[in-house]
C-alpha cells in the first residue's frame, strides 16, 4: 500500500481523511463558498447535493430545475440547482462546482436513527470523477488529483 501512496503523491494527488460513521458511511469535511460543512461520500450518487435548507448557509444562488431526485428510499423529489460554486475538500478545490439542491431530511433522519450526526450534503460521483479519485477503504482516505490552475 505504501507504494500506491507514493505513486499518488508523485502524481499530485491530495490526501483527504475520511471518517467512518455509525451507519458505515464515509464522512468528510468540505467548504462550499468558504463555509464549512459535513458531507457523506457517496460513489452511487451521480451528483453532489446540498439540502434545500442550506441554500443561505452556503451562500448558494439557487435556480429552478426540471430534474427529479431519487435515492435512499425517496423518489420523485423536487430539486433546484446551483452553478459556479467554490468547493474545497482538504487542499483540493474546484471553482465551478454544480450542486443539486433537494430535501435531505430523509437522509438525516436515517442517520440520526443510527446515532450519527446530520450532514449538510453528499459528495457524489461528479466530484470523484473530476478529481480522478482513489478511495482507500482500509485506511479511510480519499485521494483527489490536484486541479490545474
Amino acid at each position: 500500500m505504501k507504494r500506491i501512496q507514493k505513486i499518488l503523491k508523485k502524481n499530485k494527488y491530495i490526501k483527504i481523511k475520511l471518517k467512518r460513521i455509525a451507519t458505515n458511511h464515509l464522512e468528510l469535511k468540505a467548504r462550499i463558498n468558504g463555509v464549512k460543512g459535513s458531507f457523506i461520500l457517496d460513489t452511487g450518487a451521480s451528483n453532489s447535493c446540498v439540502g434545500l435548507d442550506m441554500i443561505s448557509y452556503f451562500n448558494l444562488d439557487a435556480q429552478e430545475s426540471e430534474t427529479k431526485a431519487a435515492g435512499a428510499g425517496a423518489t420523485d423529489m423536487e430539486t433546484q440547482q446551483s452553478e459556479n460554486n467554490m468547493l474545497k475538500v482538504g487542499d483540493w478545490k474546484i471553482k465551478k462546482c454544480h450542486l443539486v439542491l433537494f430535501d435531505l431530511s430523509h437522509v438525516n433522519t436515517a442517520l440520526e436513527q443510527h446515532n450519527a450526526k446530520k450532514v449538510h450534503g453528499i459528495i457524489g460521483a461528479d466530484i470523484l470523477q473530476k478529481g480522478k479519485a482513489f478511495i482507500d477503504y482500509d485506511k479511510n482516505i480519499l485521494y483527489l488529483k490536484k486541479t490545474k490552475k
